[in-house]
C-alpha cells in the first residue's frame, strides 16, 4: 500500500524558512513524480511545485517561484520542500503526493493527476 508522511510544518514568523519532507514506506518514489499541494481555508487545493520523477524536470506556482525549491533525495526515498521568505498567505495545509510517470514527463500541478495523498501537515506563517 503506498504511503506517504509529510512533515515539518509549523509556526514561523514572517520572512522565515521552513523545510518540509515527504516520505514514502511501502514503495520506492524513484518512478513517480511528487507533487506538493497546499489548501488553505475557504479555498480550494492548488499546487505549489512538483518534481519529476527523474528529478529533472521542476514547476513552480508563480506565487512562490524564486522562495521555494523542491528537491529529491532517491536514497531516502523522500521529496522536500524548502520554503525561503515565508509570508503570510503561505498559511495552508501542505499535501505532497505521487503520481507513476516516466522520466521524461514534465511534472503539471494538477491535484487530479495524483493519486496517492498523505496526510497533510500545517504551515502557519505569523507574527
Amino acid at each position: 500500500q503506498l504511503q506517504l508522511v509529510e512533515s515539518g510544518g509549523g509556526l514561523v514568523q514572517p520572512g522565515g524558512s521552513l523545510r518540509l519532507s515527504c516520505a514514502a514506506s511501502g514503495f520506492t518514489l524513484h518512478y513517480y513524480a511528487i507533487g506538493w499541494f497546499r489548501q488553505a481555508p475557504g479555498k480550494e487545493r492548488e499546487g505549489v511545485s512538483c518534481i519529476s520523477s527523474g528529478g529533472g524536470s521542476t514547476n513552480y506556482a508563480d506565487s512562490v517561484k524564486g522562495r521555494f525549491t523542491i528537491s529529491r533525495d532517491h536514497a531516502k526515498n523522500t521529496v522536500y520542500l524548502q520554503m525561503n521568505s515565508l509570508k503570510p498567505e503561505d498559511t495552508a495545509v501542505y499535501y505532497c503526493a505521487a503520481l507513476k510517470a516516466d522520466s521524461s514527463w514534465f511534472p503539471v500541478c494538477l491535484a487530479g493527476l495524483f493519486g496517492s495523498w498523505g496526510q497533510g501537515t500545517q504551515v502557519t506563517v505569523s507574527s
